[in-house]
């Protein structure tokens, strides 16, 4: 899985099934059944990242840990399974350098703290979008309370971002608002060779052909709109990732009449 001189993994910390109503209450139920082709729902994967580039161990987004959500319309996130990817790979938790997480939702923090909210990554620096603490950690927005404090007790190794910022050599993360007021995706480029991290900025390709469906956790839709338009630009010359994406595999907007999304697997 070579993307120039870096090597990124993607891996999966468990599944959501999703139901067409996640895309807003206005999509029927029946709405596109080859994509909802299991008991009415799609089964996405919960994806994170492992970046290794020089000496860098970089692990994006921390999935939703050892627990399970359940949300409306039968919808539910089973995680639990990063660690099995990781040391498939041979990384344990005190390799990682860095962890970025894209956005505070339950399904990108879940590894971040244990239970007593500590580190689980206790080599790492934490980098995420500021505005995601100021509505998640100190606002409205929904967060697991041992998540919250280990945000709070361990600010020494967090960085905080108000602007896109290099966190490492041809590791980029750039502000994607919307999904969260302060979300993230990752650019990666070593060489010729370029990969974007989406995080939930785009959930999945289907909200291509399907360009009105939102997303669930939308925190500002109109916003999670336009960054979502800008991307589908963006990606018709840059190969993107989502953390839901269908087979974890990245693929490009390919323009036409009626753009189209390909998948191609650069990561091998």
């Amino acid at each position: 899985m070579q993307l120039g001189a870096m090597q990124v993994h993607a891996i999966s910390d468990g599944t959501f099934s999703v139901h067409p109503k996640y895309f807003g209450a206005e999509v029927p139920d029946d709405a596109r059944p080859e994509f909802f082709a299991r008991d009415d729902k799609a089964w996405l994967p919960i994806g994170c990242f492992l970046i290794r580039s020089d000496d860098r161990v970089i692990l994006v987004d921390a999935g939703l840990g050892p627990d399970q959500d359940d949300l409306p319309h039968g919808m539910r996130l089973v995680g639990g399974q990063l660690f099995v990817g990781l040391g498939a790979l041979g990384v344990g938790a005190g390799d990682i350098t860095d962890v970025v997480i894209t956005h505070f939702h339950t399904d990108h923090v879940g590894w971040v703290f244990d239970l007593a909210a500590e580190p689980v990554f206790p080599n790492a620096m934490i980098w995420y979008g500021a505005a995601d603490w100021d509505y998640f950690v100190n606002g409205p927005g929904d967060i697991r309370p041992h998540i919250r404090d280990g945000f709070l007790t361990n600010a020494p190794r967090q960085r905080p971002l108000t602007h896109d910022t290099t966190v490492a050599p041809g590791i980029t993360a750039i502000l994607t608002p919307g999904h969260t007021p302060g979300h993230l995706s990752v650019s990666l480029t070593s060489g010729p060779a370029h990969l974007l991290l989406l995080g939930d900025a785009i959930t999945c390709p289907i909200q291509l052909a399907e360009p009105t469906w939102r997303s669930f956790g939308d925190v500002n839709p109109t916003l999670a709109h336009q960054t979502r338009h800008r991307l589908w630009s963006t990606l018709q010359n840059t190969p993107g990732l989502g953390a839901h994406f269908p087979t974890l595999t990245p693929g490009q907007v390919v323009p036409a009449s009626t753009p189209h999304w390909e998948s191609r697997d650069l990561l091998r």
